[in-house]
């Protein structure tokens, strides 16, 4: 149902750098570079993440309430995620741990933009 979900950004080739190095281990690459926008992602034919300066040249702003959350498959996986994030410059918005007991265990971080992203593992 999704098909892409896009992050506003300042500096187009620093934000597609720190996607395309944080989702690599994934699978997710480089898949459409624009003038002003970048798609990352498996495929054209799963959810993509894209990185764009807004069509009005104005600043990006992340939202109040507006976050962008990533299920990488397992526990591990959320807190590698969230180290990689912090090593490649974004701020911790809250360390991995168990959120629901038995049903949500999630990482929060702020990307180099602002915007925020959850890690996150249902079971």
């Amino acid at each position: 149902m999704i098909s892409y979900v896009t992050l506003g950004t300042r500096d187009l080739q620093q934000a597609a750098d720190f996607y395309t190095s944080l989702l690599g281990d994934l699978g997710a690459k480089r898949l459409i570079n624009m003038e002003r926008i970048v798609f990352i992602g498996k495929n054209n034919k799963e959810p993509m993440l894209a990185v764009c300066v807004p069509f009005n040249k104005e600043d990006p702003h992340p939202g109040n309430g507006v976050m962008l959350a990533l299920a990488p498959g397992s526990k591990e996986l959320v807190d590698q995620l969230y180290h990689k994030a912090i090593a490649l410059g974004a701020t911790c918005d809250g360390a991995p741990g168990q959120r629901i007991p038995g049903v949500f265990y999630g990482a929060y971080i702020r990307d180099l933009d602002g915007n925020k992203v959850c890690f996150n593992h249902f079971g």
